[in-house]
């Protein structure tokens, strides 16, 4: 088979047998790691697999054709992108991603405003009953926070808006602008424990409208506005800007844009807060196969290329942090959800759309574990004066939050 070829450069790390669509099994095997068995169907996949396998093993399990006979589909992505992390210092993999993927990038990252919408409904305006399948109660669809490991995923995620909003620094009466608000929840958190007015900005028509019945079911449609808006028609100013998992949508030549308009619209003595995925490593591009099926126009930044943009403006980075692997286990907890609730899914839509998002998430996970990827919060001024010269206000909010709602006890 012309995959063996592939294989047999690709795999350094672990054990991965392949069965073939005549029954013979073939062993690649490396240094100790994740063992896991394949079985191709279709001799049809050989030439698909050969010539992209980044998007032909999508495909191909999503299609049936290619199966996990042991292992699990987890064991095989985490053996997958271990070696594929190890191939990026090879000299060819350095060359295409300084000479070859800042072309794919432009031609990949175009979203002017008459794409952006058209990008976010396709994965965003899919039917809420899945994503409560997998998301915690307040349906947080972005990285938690995990204060420690045996935390689960509800706690981690209400940790991660008492993190978002200490940043902040919020004080009441305080108008505070939310760029991707999702389905509502952490606009109506601050709004609800800070007595500020919040204005979410979605272009998910579902999600907008799960927002707005739960600004009015928890009676804070006075305090939070929910709006169907590309962040570049808003014009009002903020005293506060925040933006969670949004950001990986803006696309790579629109970065100087988002963050001219960050400036425009935050006040002379604002604090704005990009909570995004990040890669520690040179800039790439988005797998195909993500890009086609899951997030088209979507790509997660080197920290080099979001430098660049903010500094042709005149905002101030006061504060960052990385989130390490908060994401991978993130997305852990959402594959298990997802799979116990797989015959309800496959309900909603079919088995093969089971198998893409289980592909989807369980890649993701093994992505953020193996391939530099984290998650950065970064907090920007328009003055030097305006956050404290120390960080002990951050642990401060948060122990004045823990005091007033009490801990958290691990969900049952």
């Amino acid at each position: 088979m012309l995959f063996h070829i592939v294989l047999k450069k690709l795999i350094k790390i672990g054990t991965l047998h392949v069965i073939d669509p005549e029954g013979r099994t073939r062993t690649f095997s490396g240094k100790p790691g994740p063992e896991a068995t394949i079985r191709i169907h279709d001799k049809s996949q050989d030439l698909k697999l050969f010539l992209n396998p980044s998007l032909g093993v999508g495909e191909a399990y999503m299609d049936g054709k290619l199966t996990i006979e042991s292992g699990g589909l987890y064991n095989f992505l985490d053996l997958c992108t271990s070696n594929v992390q190890l191939m990026k210092s090879e000299p060819f993999e350095k060359f295409k991603a300084t000479y070859l993927w800042p072309l794919q990038r432009l031609l990949q990252q175009s979203n002017p405003i008459s794409r952006s919408q058209k990008n976010v409904a396709h994965h965003y305006d899919l039917s809420d009953e899945l994503y409560k399948t997998f998301l915690d109660k307040d349906m947080q669809y972005s990285c938690g926070y995990f204060e420690t490991p045996d935390h689960d995923l509800e706690i981690a995620q209400e940790h991660k808006k008492r993190h978002l909003a200490a940043k902040l620094l919020l004080k009441p009466g305080m108008t505070v602008l939310d760029i991707g608000c999702g389905w509502g929840g952490l606009a109506l958190y601050l709004a609800k424990h800070f007595d500020v007015s919040v204005t979410g900005l979605t272009l998910s028509t579902e999600q907008l409208a799960v927002a707005k019945s739960r600004a009015k079911e928890a009676g804070l449609e006075d305090k939070v506005t929910f709006l169907l808006q590309d962040y570049r028609k808003i014009e009002d100013k903020f005293e506060r800007i925040v933006s969670v998992g949004m950001f990986e949508h803006v696309g790579a030549s629109h970065y100087k844009e988002y963050f001219d308009q960050v400036q425009n619209l935050l006040k002379d003595d604002g604090v704005s807060l990009i909570h995004s995925i990040f890669r520690s490593e040179l800039p790439g591009v988005t797998s195909q196969w993500a890009k086609k099926y899951i997030f088209p126009g979507g790509y997660s930044p080197a920290l080099s290329e979001v430098m660049k943009s903010i500094e042709k403006t005149e905002l101030v980075v006061s504060d960052m942090e990385t989130l390490r692997l908060h994401y991978a286990e993130t997305l852990k907890s959402w594959r298990i959800r997802f799979i116990k609730n797989w015959d309800k899914v496959k309900g909603i839509y079919d088995e093969r759309f089971c198998r893409m998002w289980h592909f989807y998430l369980a890649g993701c996970e093994a992505v953020f574990r193996n391939e530099n990827y984290m998650v950065f919060q970064i907090q920007l001024c328009k003055k030097f004066d305006t956050v404290p010269m120390t960080r002990d206000y951050i642990f401060e909010a948060e122990n004045e939050v823990r005091q007033k709602r009490g801990h958290l006890k691990t969900a049952s």
